[in-house]
């Protein structure tokens, strides 16, 4: 059976290239597509060497063959200059849409200063020592309006090294005391810092003890407000103030003497202005009158001296507080706050050596923060618990005034009793 088409076959292809041929000739060429030939060739044979036409591709495809042959791009508009990315050499790009790059930039920046932020908030919110539980404070008295933030500054030694200890002039007593307590009222009426004198003559009232849970009775025992600290920690502390004052304490904070010092050398010091010089061998202190910034090791020994005056620790305190106003004040600066390097080591350095109540936050921590800044910029009060005398070294607190100062902060009222 012949498979080829009619008058064809095996035979009839001739010698041809190819396919098994003997022939040094090529069998003739097909129509290749952008080849085209005239018609030739035996007569009623088919032109092109027997082979059917093929159509060309100029014939019904837009001109592709034509392009193609001229080296230009398929599909690129007729008439167009060619180049890279179809639109040529002489053509212009699209105009930037500079809306979209802006939100875009907006939203990426936005979002890197919420992550940011929500990330340092549980940073420095795990670094709070919330030790100090209010549950074993006993028979407080009713809170009033506005917060009451008890602040101690004690002289904790913990984690400090012998040089450490020696440099700071802290010695190395066992044990802690308080070198500084005073009481700060944030309210809607002004802000007012209390400072209570350590060697304020307190009464010790009926507590439970904060480790053995034991409740010891009262009886009319006086002391000194620094050794109610050094009895049983900072919720007898608590107690104490309240009992001898009616006032309800809401936070405490605490931080110890290496943790000032790291936080005042974390700022980069503090300016503060000394009216009048002094020396102090039991602190270190040695300093001239006039504008100076005082390093951490200098600043501690400037708010624990006490012995260079002959107010003794009512000098002391109102030292303390002009430090803390201006250390406070330097902290908000933008030179602290805007600047990463600056802010970080200062929050870690103070997060790291506070001591709180277990319901602090750092809502409230901010709060105070901002409170003492205001203090010291003359919006509020800043004074010593009023005094009328002394018995037995110990400081006794005028009455009178005490009670009308306390009602006017359980009133958040504006401050108008004046202190030592």
């Amino acid at each position: 059976m012949n498979d080829w088409p009619e008058g064809w076959s095996d035979n009839s292809r001739g010698n041809r290239y190819g396919r098994g041929s003997s022939s040094a000739q090529p069998e003739g060429a097909r129509v290749m597509r952008q080849v085209r030939r005239q018609p030739g060739g035996p007569q009623g044979a088919p032109p092109y060497g027997g082979v059917p036409q093929q159509p060309t591709y100029d014939q019904g495809y837009g001109g592709y063959d034509s392009d193609y042959n001229t080296g230009q791009v398929y599909g690129a508009p007729a008439g167009r200059p060619q180049g890279p990315g179809g639109y040529g050499p002489g053509a212009t790009r699209p105009a930037p849409n500079w809306g979209r790059r802006i939100k875009w930039t907006a939203i990426t920046l936005v979002t890197l200063l919420v992550v940011t932020s929500v990330a340092t908030y549980f940073w420095a919110d795990s670094k709070l020592h919330r030790d100090v539980d209010f549950s074993k404070v006993i028979d407080r008295p009713a809170a009033g309006k506005g917060t009451n933030y008890l602040i101690v500054g004690s002289d904790s030694r913990a984690g400090m090294s012998s040089e450490e200890k020696k440099k700071l002039h802290t010695g190395s007593a066992e044990g802690k005391r308080t070198d500084s307590m005073m009481i700060l009222h944030v309210g809607d009426n002004g802000d007012s810092l209390i400072s209570l004198p350590r060697d304020s003559d307190v009464e010790i009232p009926t507590y439970k003890g904060s480790t053995s849970g034991k409740v010891y009775q009262g009886r009319g025992r006086h002391v000194k407000l620094n050794a109610a600290y050094a009895e049983d920690g900072p919720e007898l502390l608590v107690r104490t103030v309240e009992y001898n004052t009616g006032l309800h304490i809401d936070h405490y904070v605490e931080i110890g003497f290496a943790g000032f010092a790291n936080i005042v050398d974390a700022v980069g010091g503090v300016e503060i202005t000394i009216d009048k010089g002094f020396k102090d061998k039991y602190s270190g202190a040695d300093f001239q009158a006039g504008k100076q910034t005082l390093n951490g090791e200098q600043a501690l020994a400037f708010v624990r001296t006490r012995h260079a005056f002959a107010a003794s620790d009512l000098q002391r305190t109102k030292n303390q507080q002009k430090f803390l106003s201006a250390l406070a004040h330097q902290v908000a600066t933008p030179s602290t706050v805007l600047n990463p390097f600056t802010l970080y080591p200062t929050m870690s350095a103070g997060l790291d050596s506070l001591t709180v109540d277990k319901d602090m936050s750092l809502w409230d921590l901010g709060s105070m923060f901002w409170a003492m800044k205001g203090v010291s910029g003359g919006d509020g009060t800043s004074m010593n618990m009023p005094v009328s005398g002394s018995t037995g070294g110990n400081l006794v607190w005028d009455k009178a005034k005490v009670k009308t100062l306390v009602d006017e902060l359980k009133n958040d009222e504006k401050v108008t009793v004046s202190g030592n």
